[in-house]
């Protein structure tokens, strides 16, 4: 597969995930009058859906990874190159954005807003480095263990990290960045990006440590 059609699925991808986030947040609240709970299930279990038929259908092009943390990861296994990796992440960052105006495009709101929803302090940093950690472990230990079911997987993990982790689980840099640029439901204010970001590094990083102990070296040379 070429690289070209590699980064074309991975801006389609992201864009569409950020357009479902986005969208299916505004449609919750609105739907919900102002009901945090019910807009975080419609939230959570349209993000869940999206993302089992996106890994389905441009797994076997890109990898699916809609995800610079996913994408290190891959990096440090030795499944990617260092040129191939910066430019997976480019074209996440690129569909992420457009994916947020696409959103507020249907539902009749200015392309680009800053975000106003507050994601600060110790508890919110913690939870996103626990829910990448989990999203990141789940997909290498997934690959080796059953490849298959990784659509499911990932998709039954957001869902429930939703659920458990005070920062509703964004677990995806690319996604933070491109939810400051909204001041719905889904959004965060810009000044929180850069914690957030640097909590999902260190998730993913010790996602990636704790593969490598629970998988031998020949487990780990079959996963590349």
């Amino acid at each position: 597969m070429s690289l070209l059609r590699k980064l074309a699925a991975e801006l389609l991808g992201t864009m569409l995930l950020l357009s479902c986030v986005v969208g299916s947040g505004i449609m919750g609240t609105q739907l919900s009058q102002g009901n945090d709970a019910i807009a975080l299930l419609a939230n959570a279990g349209a993000t869940a859906g999206i993302l089992y038929l996106l890994i389905t259908v441009l797994g076997p092009v890109s990898g699916a990874h809609f995800n610079p943390a996913v994408t290190l990861v891959m990096r440090l296994r030795g499944d990617l190159g260092t040129k191939e990796s910066a430019s997976y992440v480019a074209a996440q960052l690129i569909g992420a954005m457009a994916g947020v105006m696409l959103a507020h495009a249907m539902f009749d709101q200015h392309l680009v807003q800053i975000g106003t929803r507050v994601r600060t302090g110790p508890a919110q940093w913690l939870s996103e480095g626990i829910a990448t950690f989990g999203l990141v472990l789940t997909i290498v230990l997934g690959l080796r263990f059953r490849q298959s079911a990784i659509p499911a997987l990932v998709a039954s993990y957001i869902f429930a990290a939703y659920w458990f982790t005070a920062s509703t689980s964004f677990a995806n840099p690319a996604v933070t960045v491109a939810r400051a640029l909204t001041k719905s439901f889904a959004g965060i204010r810009p000044d929180d990006v850069l914690a957030f970001v640097a909590a999902q590094c260190a998730g993913a990083l010790l996602a990636w440590v704790a593969s490598s102990l629970l998988l031998d070296s020949e487990t780990r040379r079959e996963t590349v």
